[in-house]
């Protein structure tokens, strides 16, 4: 199963899709936009899933598709 982390940058300026923790895989404006796109990727990839991060990578939401 496929992991997509969707987290903020340091600041919060910027929202990051991450594929299994490695580098990032699109850099976006709005956590919204970024969450969106994630979700999507996990829905072409199923089996996967979609972790939304807080600032601390503390999980706020795991969606499993």
């Amino acid at each position: 199963m496929k992991t997509y982390s969707v987290a903020p940058n340091v600041d919060a300026t910027a929202w990051f899709i991450k594929l299994e923790d490695v580098a990032p895989e699109e850099v976006y404006d709005s956590k919204d936009e970024a969450i969106a796109d994630a979700k999507k990727m996990a829905e072409e990839n199923s089996p996967s899933k979609v972790e939304i991060l807080d600032k601390n990578h503390t999980i706020l939401e795991e969606i499993n598709y």
